[in-house]
Parts: structure tokens; sequence; C-alpha cells
């Protein structure tokens, strides 16, 4: 792996680190969604000082080269984050739309008993 590709990937990696952990520190994101961003980190630092792990892995799987190999390793975790974000997000809006739902259910049954009760005392 060339070492100008190593010097980028070893900045960009824990320029993500200190983002994700300054984000945290502002309470901006929850720990356990931040794992994953500060997991991806740590594994392209390693990656990045130790070339010699991505030239192994990418002779047993037959990448011509290392960049070969982290690009698509890479694209392959972003891809499986996006699914799992998916995910989350479909289970949030099947929530979102019961808590409507309900919300207007009870609205509903606050405007009668209020109907109700203006009838009551007109009596």
């Amino acid at each position: 792996m060339l070492g100008s590709y190593r010097i980028v990937l070893l900045i960009v990696s824990v320029l993500t680190m200190w983002f994700t952990l300054h984000k945290i520190r502002q309470s901006k994101i929850k720990i356990e969604y931040s794992l994953f961003w500060i997991i991806l980190s740590v594994m392209l630092v390693i990656l990045s000082l130790f070339p010699q792990i991505a030239s192994f892995v990418s002779e047993i799987i037959g990448f011509q080269s290392p960049v070969n190999f982290i690009f698509p390793f890479i694209i392959f975790l972003l891809l499986i984050k996006l699914f799992y974000n998916s995910l989350l997000l479909s289970m949030f809006e099947k929530k979102i739309e019961g808590l409507a739902q309900e919300s207007s259910i009870l609205e509903e049954r606050v405007r009668k008993l209020e109907e109700e009760k203006r009838d009551d005392e007109k009596k």
C-alpha cells in the first residue's frame, strides 16, 4: 500500500474517531449508534498502521492490491450499516404511525367527553 494512501487513511480515520467522540461528549449521538463509527475508525487505523494485514487478506481473497481490497471492504461495511439504519427507520415509522393513530383516538374521545359535559351543563 502506498505511503501517501496510508497517511490519508490514518488521518481520515483519526478525524472520524475524534468527530464521533466529540459528538458523544456533546450528547448529539448515542453511544450505541456511534460504536459502529468508532470500530470502523479503529479498523482503518489498524489497516493504515499495519498494511501487511490488508496485503495478506487481499492475496487470500484474490485482489490485485490492498487498496482494491480496502475500498470494497469499506463499501460493504457501509452497506450493512445502511441496511441496519433502514430497519431502524422502518421500525420507528411504524411506532410513529401507531402513536399518531392512538393520539387521534384519544383526541376524539376527549372531544366527545367535552361535548357530553357541555350538554350536561346546559340541562
